[in-house]
């Protein structure tokens, strides 16, 4: 095994790379870009440039790229060698400063949602220096943004960095009310958990439907699959320990901070989760985790999957955001605190995050739609589609007291005053987790759950952030010029709980009766993609993105169509290869099937006069039945599919393939699974759930 620290962020030019490769002026102008925001002159570029291209090619690299997020929701980069022709027929290797801070890649076939016409192809990446360039494969690659000639944001990092931005100035607002002088900038944190399957890659070549689309469009349950509760924690396989062990250097060598790993519930599904830190550092790092896992997969012979329900009937994969707020002096502002002061601040923060969640819960379902997440929320361990907060009962107990003037259960007959009494200390383990919450208080930090494993968790962060900025505004627009500060406090926080504690809910989400409950306190039941992208054009939401700058109105419109437009094309590759598979793998192995079961028993009755062949011709007949079934649903699911992609309307096109399209296809793959269970072994048109479960 390599030594851990030597090769940890081997392959990133980090702070520590930095001071050994720049000179001190250049090196104290690069920290102060990444401190106050201000441009990097392009002669600080040039000695950058320089400094980053030398020890690239000391790693053996020979290219460099500016690698981006645009709106395909997966990374994007294009390769430039360092070579540059001499008059002598030779060749020098250069990387300036100009190419370091901005590249021009061609924008016109990535998805724009209408903000440019095919024929403008014109975009522009810009360097994100807070965020560390790396080598992957032989070459530079610098994370940057991306934007249109026009200006308008093509990515999913430039809002982020908006962001944070406003989050960073509007809690530095409610710090400053509590007399902290001494935080210069407050960042949000995030450690994505991650999810995901390991499948043998000669099955995987086997299934269409997993090539083209990452989930089983069919598949029989089992004999056996998850309920024996036997995976979770497991032993893990020597496979998938081989695995593991190349992976983990993998990540370390691009500073990405692997910590955990484990078997999660569903046979061959795993997980990998990492230290948190900075959110668009850890944006960054996600997106590279999951390329890595990918890559390292096949050099073992495995497929990873990322789908967020490839097997139905099993566990899903998510990616939970381990969300919190931190000053640049050490402060965590979700953490309770001993001291009165303290316990004010953090219950004001508290409740402008209960806020925010309560005033934008169409804005984080929306941030985590995808046709593959809305297989998965709602079961197995998934949180529901409605947006709660779950808070446990010791906070619960607190904000009761404060909103109904009642004493607190752990301070004997006195009421709770915020500025006055110390809130108990709460062990990050004062109460038991809630899996299916959707957004969940867990010590020091929210663990938001309802990402799906293949998401960016650059939207859903972006989303956050914002939300929480809007509500600390309202609160420092409020208090700053307070003549009774601690009275004030207690009023906005007893006012902000009264108001908003619909949204939390400590109780089981997978309960029928909380769907009723949910509707009564009036909170929103989202359950598709297009039922939650019909909230997002509302007047509330554009004037909140508008006026905190994250998105300028054209890029929200150009975001709900990419949403749909996306939503749409993953639904019509779903239908085309499940209509496929049954013309060409699953109605064929039938007919072969029930040729041989008729053959055989021709030929026993040859034998043996007396024989009925009762049993095959029982069977025969069952299986021709759901043929023909199976050939009707399959024309019926045609059609409505071809009468869904002639909706030109990209909300109305989509609530149809939500609401009509998919319930057939649900319909057509009942009998073709039926069909499953009834096909000999060796007749069978490919690898079974068995097979890609428990064939590792």
């Amino acid at each position: 095994m390599a030594n851990i620290p030597e090769i940890f962020g081997s392959m990133v030019f980090n702070e520590k790379v930095m001071r050994e490769k720049l000179p001190k002026e250049t090196f104290k102008a690069l920290k102060k870009t990444l401190k106050d925001g201000t441009p990097l002159q392009l002669d600080v570029a040039n000695v950058v440039a320089h400094a980053m291209k030398e020890w690239a090619i000391e790693k053996g690299a020979t290219h460099f790229t500016h690698w981006f997020q645009p709106l395909t929701g997966i990374t994007a980069e294009k390769h430039d060698s360092f070579i540059s022709p001499t008059n002598d027929g030779g060749v020098i290797m250069e990387f300036s400063g100009k190419e370091l801070v901005k590249g021009e890649p061609d924008a016109s076939s990535f998805p724009s949602g209408g903000l440019r016409a095919t024929f403008e192809a014109r975009g522009y990446t810009a360097w994100d220096p807070t965020s560390y360039a790396f080598i992957k494969d032989g070459s530079l690659c610098i994370p940057t943004a991306f934007c249109s000639y026009t200006g308008e944001a093509l990515d999913k990092k430039t809002p982020l960095l908006r962001s944070m931005e406003v989050l960073n100035k509007q809690a530095l607002r409610i710090l400053r009310l509590f007399g902290d002088t001494e935080a210069c900038r407050v960042a949000t944190t995030v450690g994505p958990e991650q999810e995901y399957f390991l499948v043998d890659e000669k099955l995987y070549k086997q299934r269409k439907d997993l090539i083209y689309t990452g989930r089983t469009l069919f598949g029989a349950s089992p004999a056996k699959g998850q309920e024996m509760e036997d995976q979770y924690f497991a032993a893990i396989k020597p496979r998938i320990v081989e695995f593991m062990q190349d992976l983990d250097p993998e990540l370390w060598k691009l500073g990405i901070l692997s910590k955990t790993k484990h078997n999660e519930v569903a046979p061959a599904q795993h997980e990998m989760a990492p230290i948190f830190t900075t959110t668009n550092l850890s944006a960054d790092q996600n997106q590279l985790a999951m390329e890595t896992m990918k890559k390292v997969a096949r050099r073992h012979g495995l497929v990873c999957l990322l789908h967020e329900k490839p097997f139905a009937g099993l566990n899903g994969s998510g990616k939970h955001n381990n969300w919190s707020m931190s000053t640049d002096t050490g402060i965590n502002l979700l953490e309770p605190g001993d001291t009165p002061r303290e316990n004010a601040q953090f219950l004001l923060i508290l409740a402008a995050v209960i806020k925010a969640v309560d005033e934008n819960q169409d804005l984080l379902r929306i941030s985590v739609a995808s046709a593959g997440n809305d297989h998965r929320l709602g079961a197995n361990e998934a949180p529901p589609a409605i947006i709660s907060m779950f808070l446990g009962e010791e906070l619960e107990a607190v904000l009761d007291s404060i909103r109904d003037d009642k004493p607190y259960s752990q301070k004997a007959k006195q009421l709770m005053k915020i500025g006055v009494d110390v809130l108990p200390a709460i062990p990050k383990d004062a109460t038991d987790r809630n899996r299916t919450s959707p957004f969940a208080f867990t010590g020091n930090k929210f663990e938001f759950r309802s990402l799906g494993s293949s998401l960016s968790i650059a939207g859903p962060n972006t989303v956050l952030n914002t939300i929480v900025a809007e509500s600390f505004r309202e609160f420092a627009d409020e208090l700053e010029g307070s003549k009774d500060f601690n009275g004030d406090v207690q009023k906005l926080v007893k006012k902000t709980i009264t108001k908003h504690s619909k949204i939390i809910f400590n109780g089981n989400g997978y309960d029928a009766g909380w769907i009723a409950e949910a509707e009564k306190r009036g909170l929103l039941n989202l359950k598709t993609l297009p039922d939650a992208m019909a909230e997002y054009l509302k007047p509330k939401n554009i004037k909140l993105f508008t006026e905190t700058g994250v998105y300028t109105e054209t890029e929200m419109k150009s975001r709900y169509e990419i949403k749909l437009e996306t939503y749409c094309k993953v639904l019509n590759i779903e239908v085309q290869t499940m209509l496929e598979m049954i013309k060409k793998d699953i109605l064929p192995a039938a007919f072969g099937y029930m040729k041989e079961v008729s053959t055989t028993a021709l030929k026993i009755r040859e034998v043996v006069n007396s024989a009925k062949c009762t049993s095959e011709s029982g069977l025969v007949q069952k299986l021709s039945g759901l043929a023909d079934e199976l050939s009707v649903k399959s024309e019926e699911l045609a059609k409505k599919h071809l009468e869904t992609k002639k909706i030109a309307d990209s909300m109305e096109c989509a609530h149809e393939y939500a609401y009509t399209v998919i319930p057939a296809m649900a319909e057509t793959r009942a009998v073709a699974d039926e069909m499953e269970t009834l096909i000999g072994e060796q007749f069978k048109p490919f690898p079974t759930y068995g097979d890609l479960l428990f064939y590792q």
